[in-house]
């Protein structure tokens, strides 16, 4: 009997990526697996045909022969050979027996898990650095049987089931694939008499203390790693690692980008129309900065090297300080402080109100071509 065509098998067109082919190939084989189709031979003949095409066309050398040739270019192919159909066949017998796959033992100490700790911080500690103090509950080595599991003067055993390997042949069908051992759990080892304080666990539930090093510049989102400060590994493993992961508070005064601030600075009517010096706070002192006269709501001013020093974190340079002015409107005005402003306002000319004249204008042509 002819062989179909292996892109019609797979349903692909002949131009299909590879991870195109590979979807492909995983929807037949979860579809036509003999497991999920016992006693079904079509089913077992559709999921032969299926692999066999996969790992041609998962071949960029069988793809190119069997593109020019036909089947006749590789006809020693079958199921389970090699090039990218191995890594389809082992997916796709993931999602069907729930990780199955090669032989190699499971069981033995594993690392333990990674742990993250969330540092919530001001931008003053941000700024200068800080060293506090963080207590992390954890899983730690069992002090009486340092991680074993197994009561003192005692020790674990090989799991006769498996021999120590974890893992145990199982027959899916047609094939033999690998499964945890349902004796030992994976683990390779039976505890007989586990340890009374950890209860055969081998670790504990405990509280650390722990210095940390925060260095100038951090931000939100940053993250400083204590090694083999996280859970201790299973059977004695090693454990994993501490991630302290910055997060800076908002602040009162300024917001920060970066290595730069930006605050905004009030200014009275007066000081912006006559000019003056003011005050304005740093992250590390006071500065004067002075206001030109006629200066304008939203003009920003910059003070160069006072903003946050990132050299430490980001291996760049000191960013700036921009402040924005903002004029104030005086409230709570006197009668003789209206009758001033109306007798300012009555010797001032358009030309003295460049932002307004230009409004008008803008807005008086907007009108005119909309009458047109």
């Amino acid at each position: 009997m002819a062989k179909r065509d292996y892109y019609e098998v797979l349903g692909v067109e002949r131009n299909a990526s590879e991870q195109a082919i590979k979807k492909a190939y995983r929807r037949l084989a979860m579809k036509h697996h003999p497991d999920r189709n016992p006693d079904d031979a079509s089913s077992e003949e559709k999921f032969k045909e299926a692999s066999e095409a996969a790992e041609v066309l998962m071949d960029a050398e069988k793809r190119q022969a069997y593109d020019q040739f036909g089947h006749a270019a590789v006809g020693g192919s079958g199921a389970g050979g090699g090039g990218g159909f191995g890594s389809i066949f082992e997916d796709v017998f993931g999602d069907i027996f729930g990780g199955a796959g090669g032989g190699g033992r499971r069981g033995g100490p594993s690392r333990g898990a990674d742990l993250r700790y969330v540092l919530n911080l001001s931008l003053e500690q941000a700024f200068k650095g800080w060293n506090p103090t963080i207590k992390v509950p954890t899983l730690v080595n069992c002090v009486e049987c340092h991680g074993s599991g197994a009561e003192k003067g005692t020790s674990a055993t090989d799991c006769i089931q498996c021999g120590g390997m974890g893992q145990v042949s199982a027959r899916q069908g047609i094939f033999s694939i690998q499964q945890t051992c349902p004796r030992c759990r994976g683990q390779g080892k039976i505890i007989r008499e586990p340890c009374v304080k950890c209860n055969g666990q081998g670790r504990t539930q405990e509280t650390k203390t722990l210095s940390v090093k925060v260095p100038p510049g951090v931000d939100t989102g940053d993250r400083i790693r204590l090694s083999a400060q996280g859970e201790a590994g299973a059977m004695g493993g090693p454990a994993g690692d501490l991630y302290v992961q910055m997060e800076v508070r908002d602040h009162d005064i300024f917001t920060r980008h970066g290595e730069h601030l930006y605050c905004d600075v009030p200014v009275s009517f007066v000081d912006a129309a006559l000019g003056g010096e003011l005050e304005v706070p740093t992250l590390d002192g006071r500065v004067n900065l002075k206001i030109p006269s006629e200066t304008q709501t939203g003009k920003q001013f910059r003070l160069r090297g006072k903003g946050v020093n990132v050299t430490q974190v980001r291996g760049g340079g000191i960013g700036d300080l921009f402040c924005r002015v903002i004029v104030e409107t005086p409230v709570n005005l006197s009668g003789k402080q209206k009758e001033l402003l109306n007798e300012f306002a009555e010797h001032t000319s358009e030309k003295q109100r460049p932002q307004q004249s230009g409004w008008f204008s803008r807005v008086k042509r907007f009108v005119d071509a909309l009458t047109d």
